[in-house]
């Protein structure tokens, strides 16, 4: 008879070829590729040296993994830098790599980046608010988002919000 909790045993070859597969279609950091080796019931010892071909073979690259990371949530997402690194931090990628991802982030393109989520912000809020009130929820809005509380600050009391 039949078992439908029976699980696939995979090979080293069989794993390595599949973890292939997840990492060419989207850069995947160290710890995206451990979690799917073990969704495939192959862990430990054996899922380090998958780890390590995979390294080997440019298929993980941590500190690519890093800046494609920042580059993209600061871009598309408009993710401060201090959300960039709480993120990277719990996906295990070391402080040297996040610290290499953060410089791929220019200073000038960081600033007119929280001043244009700062302004799209303020339209979006009621026009009645007590003056503090409304600079203290654009603020926070900015901190939600990532952004360090000097240079929200900095930004709101330059506009004039």
């Amino acid at each position: 008879m039949f078992n439908k909790e029976q699980k696939v045993v995979y090979t080293h070859p069989q794993a390595l070829e599949a973890l292939r597969t997840f990492c060419a279609y989207q850069d995947r950091c160290h710890q995206e590729a451990r979690n799917k080796l073990y969704t495939l019931g192959y862990g430990g010892e054996a899922g380090e040296a998958v780890i390590a071909d995979l390294i080997s073979e440019k298929f993980l690259d941590e500190e690519r993994y890093a800046r494609n990371f920042a580059r993209g949530k600061f871009r598309m997402k408009r993710w401060g830098r201090q959300k960039i690194t709480q993120e990277l931090r719990q996906r295990e990628i070391s402080p040297y790599c996040i610290n290499k991802a953060l410089q791929e982030i220019s200073d000038e393109e960081y600033q007119q980046a929280l001043e244009e989520e700062l302004l799209r912000r303020n339209r979006k809020e009621k026009k009645g608010l007590h003056p503090y009130l409304r600079r203290r929820k654009l603020a926070d809005y900015l901190f939600q988002r990532g952004y360090e509380s000097e240079l929200a600050w900095e930004a709101i009391n330059r506009l004039g919000l």
